[in-house]
């Protein structure tokens, strides 16, 4: 489904950047808002800035969730902050909004048992000439012995149940180009202006909008779906008791194939 939305998705940004003025020789505007899109591959992603939106997105919703009165976990970055590569914006965007979201909610949760100030997220950024990794490391108290084996799995485990009643609560993904188009018109102007090179993926901001509160059990398996799509790849360690660190691993595009073998597999089983 993602290969076929992708391949959907690109050919209409390709179409609409073809017909768009500035385009055609005779256009008097020679410069365009997403020169640095080729269809939807953002040629200019950079690391930094992913990170900073994502932290200022889910810190919002934290702070409508939790309340504004309370103290939410710092997020520092370091590394290699000028790491620039092309990049599936939407993916990205939506693979790391993932992981900050349950690495700042299980720190708020965390201090609330425990009664002390959140300690900071940890973001660090290594560049290699083939890959972008990104290292998320939280003091959130670890994932629970119960959860921990479904982690993976789509609604699984000894939660599933309320996932279930939970995923009746998000608003409707768009399931097709028409639905996204649609959703897309109804953003806010604020927005627009946040965003203003490309719209994010209608379907996926559904689902990266939604309440901290609102677990669906599904965001670290889908995580790891998109980042393997593009030959990359997502592992999780936890130190119960203590919190997690993510490790995600992308392929800059453009130096690997599409991992169709992998993606065939899955689907047999």
């Amino acid at each position: 489904r993602i290969s076929r939305r992708v391949i959907a998705e690109q050919h209409l940004a390709l179409t609409e950047t073809f017909h768009s003025p500035w385009h055609f020789p005779e256009a008097i505007q020679s410069h365009d808002a997403n020169a640095d899109f080729v269809g939807e591959v953002f040629l200019r992603c950079n690391a930094k800035e992913v990170v900073e939106e994502c932290t200022a997105r889910a810190q919002s919703l934290a702070r409508d969730a939790f309340g504004t009165e309370r103290v939410l976990p710092e997020v520092k970055l370091e590394g290699h902050l000028n790491a620039t590569f092309p990049y599936m914006l939407s993916h990205l965007q939506y693979i790391v909004g993932e992981l900050l979201r349950n690495s700042i909610q299980a720190v708020v949760e965390n201090c609330e048992e425990k009664q002390c100030q959140p300690a900071p997220v940890e973001v660090l950024i290594c560049e290699t000439p083939q890959h972008v990794i990104f290292r998320i490391s939280d003091q959130g108290g670890g994932i629970p012995k119960d959860v921990l084996p479904n982690v993976w799995s789509f609604g699984k485990g000894p939660r599933s149940q309320i996932h279930l009643e939970n995923l009746v609560q998000v608003p409707k993904m768009a399931a097709t180009m028409q639905e996204l188009k649609a959703s897309q018109a109804k953003g806010t102007d604020s927005q627009a202006r946040d965003d203003e090179k490309r719209s994010p993926d209608g379907s996926l901001s559904s689902l990266t909008y939604r309440p901290p509160n609102l677990r669906l059990g599904m965001g670290l398996p889908m995580s790891r779906v998109y980042a393997e799509y593009w030959a990359g790849s997502l592992e999780l360690y936890s130190l119960e008791g203590y919190g997690v660190d993510a490790f995600l691993q992308i392929s800059k595009l453009g130096n690997k194939n599409e991992q169709l073998s992998t993606r065939a597999s899955m689907d047999a089983v």
